[in-house]
């Protein structure tokens, strides 16, 4: 079951439906980090819609609003059109706004948490459901590529700072951008990064190379390892591109060998960064 939300009422019918079938409801933004099982997801497929699409500009207070719909890419270009600087990192991140604060998304030395004021969210589990209600930064709780918020909480808008910049500062940064996610990331079918990076590197920058996830993969000499129709990216070793067609059961279980092979040879147990719908409990079999 489907539902597109354009306004509260949407998503009261859809937690209403959710109530009546015993279903899980499932947020889903552009599904950039999202695997699904093969056989599915038994129940309620939640998206917000072009209501949720769109961007204010607030200059006398640097800040910027956007609804939880619109795509990073879009939301940065048009901040650096408006020379409104401080998300040029967002043109790296193929999602969207609403799933970025839910995971407390990032890139190029930068994330949510670092530029959010705060967030309307509205609780499908709560008698309310049919409220929006701010929560500032701090009470989300965003961590490294998670948050405080829970399933059936949606994220309907945000509230962002920056600053003042010239639009070609901020453009030729943009350009920067994509040139290294070209020359450095795997294009085709893939959900991103695939293990979050060890806990080790939290204390440091996030691009520590030397222990992030996708070193820890290079060092144990798996690019280009493939199982089926799965294969970690001879580009990036914590990316995995599947094949056309391909299935899901190939890439949680490249994802296993994965983890099975690094932690033999560091002891470092690799943590999905991908959310994984329709696995049960224990999405990756030791």
């Amino acid at each position: 079951m489907t539902f597109v939300a354009n306004g509260l009422s949407d998503l009261r019918r859809a937690r209403e439906a959710a109530e009546a079938s015993g279903l899980e409801i499932l947020v889903v933004g552009r599904g950039s980090n999202l695997l699904v099982a093969d056989h599915g997801f038994e129940g309620i497929a939640l998206f917000l819609g072009d209501a949720y699409n769109q961007i204010d500009f607030d200059h006398a207070n640097a800040a910027v609003t956007a609804g939880a719909s619109v795509a990073l890419p879009v939301l940065a270009r048009q901040c650096a059109a408006a020379g409104f600087g401080g998300l040029e990192w967002a043109v790296g991140v193929p999602g969207s706004v609403g799933g970025a604060v839910r995971m407390n998304a990032g890139g190029h030395g930068s994330d949510m948490a670092s530029c959010l004021i705060d967030a309307d969210v509205v609780d499908l589990r709560a008698e309310s459901g049919d409220e929006a209600k701010a929560r500032d930064v701090d009470a989300l709780d965003l961590g490294y590529r998670s948050s405080g918020l829970q399933d059936g909480q949606v994220v309907v808008r945000a509230r962002l700072s920056g600053q003042q910049t010239s639009p070609s500062r901020a453009m030729d940064q943009i350009a920067d951008i994509v040139r290294w996610r070209r020359e450095h990331q795997p294009g085709g079918q893939n959900a991103g990064s695939v293990f979050m990076n060890p806990p080790a590197e939290l204390a440091e920058a996030e691009l520590a190379e030397s222990v992030s996830a996708g070193a820890r993969i290079d060092q144990t000499g798996l690019r280009g390892l493939r199982i089926g129709t799965a294969e970690i990216s001879r580009l990036h070793a914590n990316f995995i591109v599947s094949d056309p067609g391909g299935t899901a059961a190939d890439v949680v279980a490249l994802m296993a060998e994965v983890r099975r092979r690094v932690t033999e040879s560091s002891g470092i147990v690799l943590q999905p960064e991908i959310r994984m719908v329709g696995f049960g409990t224990a999405p990756i079999p030791s």
